[in-house]
């Protein structure tokens, strides 16, 4: 039972009250008023499945809360709270001026405020709950991609897969692969700038493939992407050149870049918005009427194994 069958299986109960959307996006949502609901959403990380155990204090509490606010990202949410609860194996005080450091200095960057939590003694754990904003009726969905509308990801995807593996191999990843895997940049500012742009949107966290493939599940389309046409670091080109290994880019994960869905019509306002952003958006694929996933380019009878929880 992988990690979606589970929550649907045993999480995804009927709601005792009037909730807008619960169990099965990247973030809830929770009316609070006629102008606004409330987008929240929590994470886990481990040491020894998220993060090696030798990474950094300060790089562990950066991505704590950076793939939280990613969730927050993909829904177009402006970040505002979060909770924090924090599991020690032991109370190191230098660990934590470095943790507590790192952890404030993106909560200001990205003002969005710690308003309580929890610690207790075990293995070194962290989960974060964060909680935004969106304007009524507005958020982006995994639902609500439609048939024609062109597919777009952010930046460059595969570089924090490529750190993940190369540290597997007990090979030093370069400087800028280990801050791609280390300390994402979640597109806060990307997620609001494509409300009332974008159809559907997620954000890139297990895996190209399995990613979009939420959206064509909850939307019952379909799409074809080209692989030529994903966006990839000059580091990942080179590596992909002598090994071929698209599954990185793929399935690899870890990416917190955000894929999305946008009509025909809405397509000329993203060059304004990188340009504003300072960012790159690629279109590489279309949405189809066809509920499968098509990789122009790709062998697909080769499987890629994207993130699995369990």
């Amino acid at each position: 039972m992988n990690e979606f069958d589970l929550i649907e299986k045993y999480f995804n109960w009927k709601q005792a009250r009037k909730i807008e959307l619960s169990v099965g996006d990247d973030c809830a949502l929770i009316s609070i008023d006629a102008n606004y609901q409330l987008a929240t959403s929590v994470d886990t990380l481990i040491e020894g499945v998220h993060f090696p155990q030798e990474t950094s204090p300060a790089d562990i509490a950066h991505k704590a809360l950076a793939v939280n606010l990613s969730d927050l990202a993909a829904m177009g949410a402006t970040p505002k709270y979060f909770t924090l609860a924090l599991t020690l194996p032991e109370f190191d005080q230098h660990w934590l001026e470095q943790f507590s450091s790192s952890l404030k200095s993106l909560s200001d960057e990205y003002q969005i405020n710690l308003v309580g939590g929890d610690t207790t003694k075990g293995k070194l754990s962290i989960t974060i709950n964060v909680t935004g904003t969106v304007p009524s009726g507005q958020a982006l969905l995994r639902s609500s991609a439609k048939v024609g509308d062109a597919i777009f990801v952010s930046n460059t995807i595969g570089d924090a897969a490529l750190a993940w593996q190369q540290i597997q191999q007990g090979i030093n990843p370069s400087k800028e692969l280990l801050k791609q895997f280390n300390m994402p940049n979640p597109q806060v500012s990307l997620g609001q700038a494509l409300l009332g742009v974008a159809n559907a949107c997620i954000d890139i966290s297990d895996g190209l493939e399995q990613d979009l493939g939420h959206i064509l599940y909850s939307s019952n389309v379909g799409a074809s992407i080209n692989l030529a046409d994903i966006p990839l670091s000059q580091e990942l080109s080179n590596h992909l050149e002598k090994t071929n290994d698209w599954c990185l880019p793929l399935a690899g994960g870890d990416d917190y870049q955000l894929c999305f869905s946008v009509p025909e019509a809405r397509i000329d306002d993203l060059k304004k918005i990188e340009i504003d952003l300072g960012i790159t958006l690629t279109k590489i694929g279309v949405i189809t009427k066809n509920q499968n996933l098509k990789i122009v380019g790709f062998d697909n009878d080769k499987t890629c194994q994207s993130y699995q929880h369990f």
